[in-house]
């Protein structure tokens, strides 16, 4: 680490006594610096909401699309951030793989992505873009049905890849809807036991009698014993005294 780079560190590790102030995070950002202060510098800039987006406009001028500015962009959570960000997916540059920061900007923002992103995102074959959609499905969730919550997630749920499935099956746990207790149920017969392990715990977590019978008769299902023990743990960690 550089001597300058040190005395960045230390005044952004003394930014909450002593807090920054936006010119100076300005005057100190270089693309030339170390990945992880141009990250932290960016992440301050973000924080400062309104006061900040024009700073990290000018810096993205200056400097070009660099991912730590593109994420504070999103960090900034100006409207005049996001359309700039719906604005950077329909360049050209932006229509692959390299568009991918751009839209992990965007996942804070929810509801207020248009429906075309989101289904881009969950369309996409590359886990990060899949992953992406889910942050945008579960910033939005408040303002869907269970049933439009399930279709959203079908695809996810149907992936090939164990870690896409288990945080899909966590944004559902969030619900306590009877359909998305049966969805659940079906996963726990899943022919990965990582992600049937997964969906028993959701199970647990949602508590509801829905949820509870559907464990009941997982318990007593003779096909597969280890999968009955699954279901018996929850359901004594749920009427433990």
């Amino acid at each position: 680490m550089s001597v300058d780079e040190a005395i960045l560190w230390e005044r952004l590790s003394r930014s909450r006594r002593a807090p920054v102030e936006p010119s100076w995070l300005e005057e100190s950002y270089s693309s030339s610096l170390s990945a992880d202060l141009r990250r932290a510098l960016c992440e301050k800039l973000g924080s400062l909401a309104d006061r900040g987006w024009p700073i990290i406009l000018r810096l993205l001028h200056r400097h070009g699309d660099q991912n730590e500015l593109i994420l504070a962009a999103g960090l900034c959570h100006q409207r005049e951030a996001r359309d700039w960000l719906l604005q950077r997916l329909h360049e050209p540059s932006h229509l692959n793989d390299d568009h991918l920061c751009v839209l992990q900007a965007l996942a804070c923002w929810g509801a207020d992505v248009p429906e075309s992103v989101l289904h881009a995102c969950l369309q996409h074959p590359g886990l990060q873009h899949r992953l992406t959609g889910l942050q945008l499905i579960s910033f939005r969730a408040h303002t869907l049905t269970d049933q439009q919550l399930l279709a959203y997630c079908a695809d996810l749920l149907n992936d090939c890849r164990d870690p896409l499935v288990i945080s899909t099956i966590r944004v559902l746990q969030r619900r306590d809807g009877e359909a998305i207790s049966e969805c659940l149920a079906e996963l726990c017969r899943s022919n990965s036991l990582v992600i049937a392990e997964a969906a028993f715990r959701a199970l647990g977590c949602i508590a509801t009698p829905v949820s509870q019978r559907l464990l009941q008769e997982l318990s007593t299902s003779p096909e597969d014993p280890t999968r009955q023990e699954l279901a018996h743990r929850q359901l004594n960690q749920q009427f433990r005294s």
